[in-house]
């Protein structure tokens, strides 16, 4: 016979997964009515076919340039983070770009990962990315996880080590180049397409970067011009000082013209990055970057997706000028390493 004291504990544990579990529904529900709310108001909706989740801040590098910098140590659990992300999918989104901070270190890439695992496994989207500074990816993640991901890029600003370390990307004795390369062969093994992500800036203006980047013959290299936002990078409330990595679009246009034999180059100067992204923050707020800073809307756990996105300052023209929609899954580019 079940002793009294079993039976209470049972019952205490049932009752307490009810109560969790009509708190989700809940908010799924009130959700549903605000974004129902919000059809009926006749604005313009927007479709998030592509978001960006900088699902945390913190990062073990300090780039100097960094305008998504670590001003709260803030990440959703898994719970509340696949909510928002089934309602995205609901909404209309394809591409799930999962970005920071450092996305592989909060419990090593765990947390990543089964956000990754459930993206791709469960709500079937068609393309699953990730940015990365590489440093704390182990081979051991790609075997449990590679096969939810489509394209891993890594930031790589430089072939040249003492540049890396100037720019602020690197840790200790950590040699980021050996580790991009080292990246790259795990994305070969486990069937993820490879990309490499460049800011150019005052440190890597002049650098010819042709031969690298043919030899390692990334999906995309994109290549942004290094971009200044008040309150991140630049101004009496940001973290970092990027006034000085600031290059003009001439420069930019020179180390374009310098790469124009890369195939795979990408560019994208402030006027086309600065509006042309949804950017989730931590909390799953858009970031209204149209002002020259972030101006969060509220959650779309609280609001619902649609409602949120009338805060964002989305350009959804731009995003499709700059070639947002792209070749983003494994199966479109059909490409076997």
């Amino acid at each position: 016979m079940m002793s009294s004291k079993v039976l209470k504990l049972i019952i205490a544990i049932t009752a307490s997964f009810i109560d969790f579990w009509k708190h989700v529904v809940g908010k799924f529900k009130k959700i549903a009515v605000l974004d129902s709310d919000y059809v009926n108001t006749g604005c313009k909706k927007i479709i998030p076919k592509s978001v960006n989740y900088h699902f945390t801040r913190r990062c073990n590098y300090e780039c100097g340039f960094c305008f998504h910098t670590a001003k709260t140590s803030y990440m959703l659990n898994l719970v509340d983070a696949k909510m928002g992300l089934k309602m995205l999918k609901d909404a209309g989104m394809e591409k799930i770009n999962f970005s920071g901070g450092e996305p592989f270190l909060p419990e090593r890439g765990r947390h990543l990962g089964e956000m990754a695992k459930f993206c791709k496994a469960e709500l079937k989207l068609p393309s699953v990315t990730i940015v990365s500074n590489g440093s704390l990816i182990k081979e051991s993640w790609f075997q449990k996880y590679g096969e939810y991901v489509d394209i891993l890029a890594i930031s790589c600003d430089s072939f040249y080590e003492d540049t890396n370390k100037a720019i602020g990307r690197g840790q200790g004795d950590k040699n980021h180049v050996e580790q991009l390369m080292k990246v790259k062969n795990w994305c070969e093994k486990y069937d993820v397409l490879f990309k490499i992500n460049t800011v150019v800036n005052t440190y890597n203006h002049d650098e010819d970067m042709s031969e690298k980047i043919l030899t390692l013959n990334p999906i995309r290299w994109k290549v942004f011009q290094c971009l200044l936002l008040e309150g991140e990078n630049v101004g009496p409330e940001a973290l970092r000082n990027a006034e000085s990595f600031y290059i003009s679009e001439e420069i930019f246009n020179t180390f374009l013209e310098r790469h124009k034999n890369v195939k795979c180059l990408v560019p994208e100067s402030n006027t086309k990055m600065q509006n042309s992204y949804l950017i989730l923050d931590e909390y799953m707020r858009f970031l209204d970057c149209t002002s020259g800073l972030k101006l969060p809307s509220k959650s779309i756990l609280d609001i619902g997706v649609s409602n949120a996105l009338q805060f964002s300052g989305f350009d959804e023209a731009m995003f499709k000028k700059r070639g947002g929609v792209y070749k983003w899954s494994k199966e479109a580019n059909k490409l076997k390493w």
